[in-house]
């Protein structure tokens, strides 16, 4: 293939890339116009200037993943680490957790394909400001494996993260 065929496929995927981040980015203000209109599940989190309020003195190291707080921003994020950087969100950061549903204890496991779903769910129900428009993110779920359901784990996580080479400098949740 040549420089310029290469270049034209970059720039389609690149733009279809754009056009599904804008398409979710609407649905998710669309989602939580909705949202507030309907009552939400008491088992679902909401953003509250309080969310970050007991972690204390930012930046914070080694904090595990069950330990997460909506709200959270983080520094370097590995969606596949068992502790983060947390760090203030009026500073530089990679991603910040803008929703989590917990499942009651009660619950028997509900499968990976309901686990994905609620991730869905929750994600296009997060209300996010405008300053999402700033940036170029995508979505990632955190949610439970059998085992970990077994261990008492019941979160399901919805962050988003800035694509490699941009930063995140300011909350994206009221």
């Amino acid at each position: 293939m040549s420089k310029e065929t290469l270049l034209k496929a970059g720039i389609v995927v690149a733009g279809l890339i754009l056009l599904g981040l804008l398409i979710w980015w609407v649905a998710t203000l669309l989602g939580s116009g909705n949202q507030q209109a309907t009552t939400q599940p008491p088992a679902t989190e909401s953003a509250s200037p309080s969310a970050q309020a007991t972690r204390g003195e930012l930046p914070l190291d080694g904090v595990g993943a069950l330990d997460y707080q909506l709200g959270d921003c983080f520094e370097n994020f590995d969606p596949e680490a068992t502790e983060s950087r947390v760090v203030p969100c009026t500073t530089g950061h990679s991603a910040q957790l803008v929703a989590v549903h917990r499942y009651p204890e009660s619950d028997s496991y509900p499968g990976v394909a309901a686990l994905r779903e609620k991730g869905r769910e929750i994600c296009q129900g997060a209300g996010l400001t405008d300053a999402v428009a700033n940036y170029v993110l995508m979505q990632r779920n955190a949610y439970p494996s059998d085992t970990s359901w077994e261990q008492g784990d019941r979160r399901v996580d919805c962050y988003v993260t800035a694509d490699k080479g941009n930063i995140i400098m300011e909350s994206l949740i009221p």
